[in-house]
C-alpha cells in the first residue's frame, strides 16, 4: 500500500496518477502497486514538481511498517533516527495556539 501527498503541483500530474491510484482528496493518492511501479510512480512526480511538493508513504519490512519519501519544500522535514522515522516542524511554523506558560 502507498499514500501519496501532493502539493502545488500541475494538474495533469494529479490525473496521470489516477491510472494507477485513487485520489479520495485532492493531492492525496491512495493505492496498491509493485515497488517498480511504486517506483516509477514516484520518479515521474518528482519530475513534475515544479515548484511542489510531494510526500509517499508505503509499506515496508522494518520497525515501523513504513518507509517515507520526501520531494520539495513541504514545510515539514522527515529525519532518519536510528531506524525511525519522525517529522519534524520548524518552530516558526507551529501554531500559536500552543498554550503559553501564564
Amino acid at each position: 500500500m502507498i499514500v501519496l501527498v501532493l502539493e502545488r503541483v500541475p494538474v495533469g500530474l494529479r490525473g496521470e496518477l489516477t491510472r494507477w491510484l485513487i485520489e479520495p482528496k485532492a493531492g492525496v493518492f491512495v493505492g496498491t502497486v509493485s515497488a517498480r511501479v511504486r517506483d516509477r510512480l514516484w520518479d515521474k512526480a518528482c519530475r513534475s514538481l515544479r515548484g511542489g511538493a510531494a510526500l509517499m508513504v508505503y509499506t515496508t519490512n522494518n520497525e515501523q511498517g513504513f518507509a517515507l519519501r520526501l520531494a520539495g519544500e513541504t514545510g515539514r522535514q522527515i529525519v532518519e533516527y536510528e531506524g525511525l522515522w519522525l517529522v519534524r516542524v520548524p518552530v516558526n511554523q507551529r501554531s500559536t495556539a500552543e498554550p503559553s506558560s501564564v
